[in-house]
């Protein structure tokens, strides 16, 4: 599985707290070990209502990813955020 980031996401990213950012890491290895349904467990992945194709899954209690799948083999990461800033534009 190969990972693309999107501008946002960059910036989203650098503004993590390193806590956060050791999260995500985690949390990046399990999407890429697990790319398809069902997705390991602890990942919450959801479907993002009203938008095709985005997917959203919780870092922490606050911290919300977004990300396609743009080809079979690749995962466009969108944003990374606090859960409605994220939401409100994945």
């Amino acid at each position: 599985m190969k990972i693309r980031i999107t501008n946002r996401f960059k910036r989203s990213f650098k503004a993590l707290s390193v806590e956060e950012r050791n999260a995500f890491k985690k949390h990046i290895e399990l999407l890429i070990k697990y790319p398809n349904p069902p997705f390991y467990p602890s990942l919450r992945i959801k479907k993002i209502r009203g938008i095709s194709g985005i997917f959203e899954c919780s870092i922490n209690k606050e911290i919300r990813m977004t990300w396609q799948y743009i080809q079979s083999d690749i995962i466009l990461l969108r944003n990374i955020d606090k859960h409605d800033k994220t939401l409100s534009n994945p």
